[in-house]
């Protein structure tokens, strides 16, 4: 054992991190997908899957928090994990920052849409189920890819990453493998790869300012929620640029113009409140390391 832990911190951080983030993301995910298309096959007017599911994601979230077996592991877990309590004078920054963020994707990818055909989603046939059980699906998966997605790459992979080679590296690499991660999807495309990259910026940069990775968790639970409802009750997607699907894209007109309009606006403005999020970060840790 000792030999084999040896020849494994060997191994380059870089790797490390994206192994080890890749199987808690695993094996948050996995689950989830096997319980919930067990449950749309038999009993789909019960919502069992969505309740085991929630019992292992507490046990998830508190083993990766350094909880349990081994404890040689515990410490290492837990600061993986980063899930650091923040104050109130950092929560509303954070939020606004990371809501302007994924704003400013929003509206990049509609920008998109208008000049190049984006996969279509569909949330398929769900006639036989029933619309309470249906936003239990919605919620819960909301909530495993929330919880899932932020401890396996804002947490186990991006923060060994950033410590060895810096907060860019860390989230361009993170970034890349969050797509990659989703190519599993049946909507995945290349050209989402900038749209998973940029999330990993939002994101990553959130974690990255707060040495926490609570704000992104809040924001990634929510934004899927959201898309999730908009598509199964909406039959839209969060990121359509509102073009018919058989006439493809829109081009370049007026349309076009409003979303790069907004875009611009958006984005520069989620500029400043990066930066204000920054400076309250720092005013709170001069005044901790005052009173130390």
């Amino acid at each position: 054992m000792a030999s084999l832990n040896a020849v494994w911190h060997r191994v380059p951080v870089l790797v490390r991190a994206v192994v080890v983030g890749m199987l808690a993301a695993a094996a948050g995910s996995f689950p989830w997908a096997a319980l919930a298309g067990e449950n749309l096959r038999h009993l789909p007017a019960v919502p069992w899957g969505p309740a085991i599911m929630l019992g292992y994601l507490w046990v998830y979230w508190r083993y990766a928090g350094g909880r349990g077996w081994p404890a040689t592991t515990a410490e290492a877990r837990r600061s993986s994990l980063r899930a650091r309590p923040l104050t109130g004078a950092v929560w509303v920054p954070a939020l606004v920052a990371g809501l302007l963020g994924l704003w400013a994707i929003v509206a990049g990818m509609r920008l998109l849409g208008r000049v190049v055909a984006l996969p279509h989603e569909s949330a398929g046939d769900l006639s036989g189920i029933s619309p309470l059980t249906l936003l239990i699906f919605v919620l819960m998966s909301a909530l495993v890819a929330g919880v899932v997605e932020e401890t396996s790459f804002r947490g186990y992979m991006q923060r060994p990453i950033e410590r060895r080679h810096g907060p860019v590296v860390a989230i361009v690499v993170v970034g890349l493998m969050f797509g990659l991660a989703h190519t599993t999807h049946a909507y995945w495309s290349l050209v989402l790869m900038p749209y998973y990259v940029a999330a990993a910026a939002v994101y990553g940069g959130l974690a990255y300012l707060t040495d926490s990775i609570l704000p992104s968790l809040v924001l990634h639970t929510g934004g899927d929620a959201l898309s999730a409802l908009l598509l199964v009750f909406g039959n839209r997607g969060l990121m359509d640029p509102g073009t018919a699907q058989s006439a493809g894209p829109g081009g370049v007109n007026g349309a076009f113009w409003v979303n790069a309009v907004v875009f611009v606006v958006v984005a520069g403005a989620a500029v400043p409140a990066y930066r204000w999020l920054a400076r309250v970060v720092r005013s709170e840790r001069r005044d901790a390391s005052a009173v130390t």
